[in-house]
C-alpha cells in the first residue's frame, strides 16, 4: 500500500492519535466539570461520545507505538479497513453529539434566555473548540497529502 501521512504504524499516525486523545479527554474533563451537566441528555450523550473517541484514539495510539517499537507493519488492507470503519463510526457519533449539544446551547442561550438566568450551565464554550480539533485531527488521518 502507499505510505500516507498519518497512516497506522507511523510516527505521524501516532502523533495524530495522541492529539485526538488529548483533545477528546480535555473536552470530557471540561464538560464534566460543569455543574448540572447530567441534567441535559445532549451533554451526557456528548460526554459518552467523546469518551468513546478518547478510548478509541488511545487504543490506536498504543497500537501505533507498539508497531513502531517492534517494527511491525500495520499496512494490511484488513487492518486499515478496520481503522477506517472505526474512525467513521466514532466521527459520526461525535458529530451527531456535537450538533445536538450545539442545538441545546443555541436554544438556551438565544431562544429561551436560559443561560442569562442560570450562568453555571455547561454551554460548552471551552469544549467546543476541542471537539472541533479532535474531529479535524480524525479527518486529517484520511486525507492524502
Amino acid at each position: 500500500m502507499r505510505e500516507l501521512a498519518g497512516s497506522p504504524g507511523s510516527c505521524s499516525g501516532l502523533s495524530l492519535r495522541l492529539g485526538q486523545f488529548l483533545f477528546a479527554a480535555g473536552s470530557v474533563c471540561i464538560m464534566a466539570s460543569a455543574a448540572g451537566f447530567a441534567n441535559y441528555t445532549a451533554f451526557c450523550y456528548l460526554i459518552a461520545s467523546m469518551g468513546l473517541q478518547a478510548l478509541w484514539s488511545l487504543g490506536l495510539a498504543c497500537l501505533d507505538g507498539y508497531a513502531l517499537r517492534m517494527k511491525k507493519d500495520l499496512q494490511s488492507s484488513v487492518l486499515v479497513s478496520l481503522f477506517v470503519v472505526g474512525d467513521w463510526v466514532t466521527s459520526i457519533l461525535s458529530f451527531a453529539a456535537s450538533c445536538s449539544a450545539g442545538g441545546v446551547v443555541v436554544l438556551f442561550d438565544r431562544d429561551a434566555f436560559f443561560c442569562s438566568r442560570d450562568p453555571h450551565l455547561p454551554v460548552g464554550h471551552l469544549s467546543s473548540p476541542q471537539r472541533l480539533l479532535s474531529f479535524l485531527g480524525r479527518l486529517a488521518l484520511h486525507l492524502p497529502l
